[in-house]
């Protein structure tokens, strides 16, 4: 059952170290306030999932929070390399990082599972691939019925999925729109679900191209309004493409870093969100 929270103590409440952690979206509505928030609150040594890191993961990454990716494509989108990312698996710096790399349709599929209680997917794919001779979790079945060599990768069950969406309504219940990717299956095949919303609304009038998640899938709601910037939340603001290109910048050295992120992130609290509504309204 849905819980309304602060987004503190959402974070909190669900997120543990040690914790198997998806913050999840694609290229839409990617839950940077609750990232940073879990940033803040110094959660450590988690295993980290998502199809596409980006900008997140490679702050989080940099802040050495975390010991392991799962991914399918790392990279700080439209831009170039995420060089966090780049500098703890070259360099092990801040920490090293143990990385497992899949196809966008090995994750797709191993996050249905997950949601489906399956404890594997099996599917096309990886044909001529040479992921597989690097990554032992990678591996084939033959078909029973046809003989036909399948792919099949452990099903995806973190511990926690944190997502943004754009409406919840008093029940609990989460609206989302737009470009889903796998938003909907993270939740479904977590163990708890963190969501947080631009906005708490009466009834949420759901369309044909809406998704809604009922409110027995998500454990806490946080509203955050601009919770996705600099990525986009369909309805309400545009992605902040210049903030994503002066990331590149940030991040391509240490100090630069951590002098920003202790600037924008760790000093910058909860309940600042003043600022975060501004900047997106001008980025629209």
């Amino acid at each position: 059952m849905a819980e309304f929270l602060d987004l503190k103590a959402a974070i909190a409440a669900n997120i543990k170290s040690g914790d198997t952690v998806a913050f999840e979206g694609f290229t839409h509505l990617i839950p940077h306030a609750a990232a940073h928030e879990t940033i803040r609150q110094e959660i450590a040594d988690l295993t980290l999932i998502r199809m596409t890191p980006d900008i997140i993961y490679d702050q989080m990454i940099g802040m050495g929070m975390a010991k392991k990716l799962t991914f399918s494509y790392a990279g700080n989108p439209g831009v170039g390399s995420l060089r966090r990312f780049r500098d703890a698996v070259e360099n092990g710096w801040p920490r090293p990082l143990e990385i497992e790399e899949h196809s966008h349709a090995a994750m797709a599929n191993a996050y249905e599972a997950g949601a489906a209680g399956l404890p594997c997917a099996i599917f096309r794919g990886y044909q001529g691939a040479e992921l597989p001779r690097v990554n032992s979790q990678i591996t084939s079945v033959d078909c029973p019925f046809t003989g036909e060599a399948l792919a099949a990768v452990p099903a995806i069950r973190p511990d926690v999925a944190v997502i943004h969406a754009q409406r919840a309504d008093r029940r609990g219940n989460v609206l989302i729109e737009g470009i889903l990717g796998v938003l909907k299956e993270a939740v479904l095949a977590a163990k708890r679900a963190v969501v947080t919303v631009e906005e708490i609304v009466d009834d949420l009038e759901p369309h044909p191209n809406t998704c809604v998640l009922p409110h027995w899938t998500v454990s806490a709601i946080a509203t955050v309004p601009g919770g996705a910037h600099p990525s986009y939340a369909h309805g309400y603001y545009s992605r902040d493409n210049a903030a994503y290109l002066e990331w590149d910048r940030i991040s391509a050295d240490r100090d630069r870093f951590q002098a920003w992120m202790d600037a924008n992130v760790i000093n910058a609290g909860a309940e600042d969100f003043a600022h975060r509504i501004q900047h997106v309204r001008q980025a629209a």
